[in-house]
């Protein structure tokens, strides 16, 4: 099977050139730095002359002119594979899509989707959510003099290789003429969940919890960037990569505190998200199948031993700079 991945130099297209021709797929990975433009289509009909499926998982920037740039970019696309006669269209759009109208970004993304579904064409759009690889952009995004405003919204972020591979699956199937959706495998609200990765990356700025903060020029509801309950999930967790803490990580038991840190916030993040209340249920509490009496002293053990865990990190801090350096340690 022929696949043109068109963005097949960027983060995933790279990626997912490699997984699909590891796969015994003939893959052209399609970029203006191998001379395919879908801005200008130079190089589409050449590219897409024999092709089976086409990927796009194109970008753009984040701004004002993404609606033309998409717009421009996936009518030339569809043109050029419907000459080709290309059997699959498959997009990579991003989660959110549809619900937040004051944004330009995801606006295009709407945009880009309409186009596709009343091409006529047969496709599959992905929508994944926020990448781990770009997490720490999405703090500077955030900063307005030195300060990182986010809202205390829930989103659940997935790693690059967990979206190639649903990607790459789908590409490689029947299209679902529809939506699914890929996250990852743990929800997070935002603003902690950036406190945390600033301070273990030695960060100086201060994460401000602001409900009116905007992502990408538009304010957020709390369930805003979470997938639906059918998401194909991912099974890499953020505390598990190399690079979380953007240089050397904690070793022997400085590490061991760090990732008992890091579970216990992960556990008092899902179930402070999964807390229930009568509105929400529809239910009198009697007619719960769980007590919240419990639930709440759960809360409260997990909130003291995070505070446990976090003062014995900081007894383990140097407090004199040149006094831990005499001691061989840095």
């Amino acid at each position: 099977m022929k696949v043109v991945v068109i963005g097949g130099t960027g983060l995933i297209g790279s990626k997912l050139v490699s997984r699909l021709g590891g796969h015994g797929h003939e893959v052209v990975a399609a970029a203006p730095d191998t001379g395919v433009d879908t801005l200008t289509g130079a190089g589409l009909a050449d590219a897409l002359t024999g092709a089976d499926v086409v990927v796009d998982v194109s970008s753009t920037p984040f701004s004002g002119d993404a609606a033309e740039l998409f717009e421009t970019s996936t009518r030339n696309l569809l043109a050029a594979e419907a000459v080709a006669r290309v059997g699959h269209h498959v997009a990579l759009s991003v989660v959110g899509t549809g619900q937040s109208p004051q944004s330009g970004y995801f606006r295009a993304r709407s945009a880009q989707e309409k186009l596709i579904e009343n091409s006529g064409m047969p496709y599959s759009i992905v929508r994944a959510t926020q990448f781990h690889e770009f997490l720490p952009r999405m703090a500077d995004s955030a900063t307005d003099d030195g300060a990182v405003r986010l809202a205390p919204v829930l989103f659940q972020p997935v790693a690059g290789d967990d979206v190639t591979e649903a990607v790459g699956r789908i590409s490689a199937g029947a299209p679902v003429n529809g939506i699914v959706e890929v996250a990852g495998p743990e929800q997070f609200r935002m603003d902690r969940f950036f406190r945390d990765l600033l301070a273990a990356r030695n960060d100086p700025r201060t994460v401000v919890t602001d409900p009116h903060a905007s992502y990408f020029g538009t304010s957020l509801g709390e369930r805003t960037l979470l997938p639906g309950p059918n998401a194909i999930l991912g099974t890499t967790h953020y505390r598990d990569r190399p690079d979380r803490t953007g240089g050397g990580n904690p070793t022997g038991d400085h590490a061991f505190l760090h990732e008992l840190e890091l579970t216990v916030r992960a556990e008092l993040a899902e179930a402070e998200a999964g807390r229930l209340d009568e509105a929400a249920t529809g239910l009198p509490i009697e007619q719960w199948l769980s007590d919240p009496a419990e639930t709440q002293l759960y809360e409260a053990g997990l909130r003291g031993l995070l505070g446990a865990v976090e003062a014995v990190e900081e007894d383990s801090r140097p407090r004199d700079k040149d006094l831990w350096n005499r001691h061989g340690r840095r």
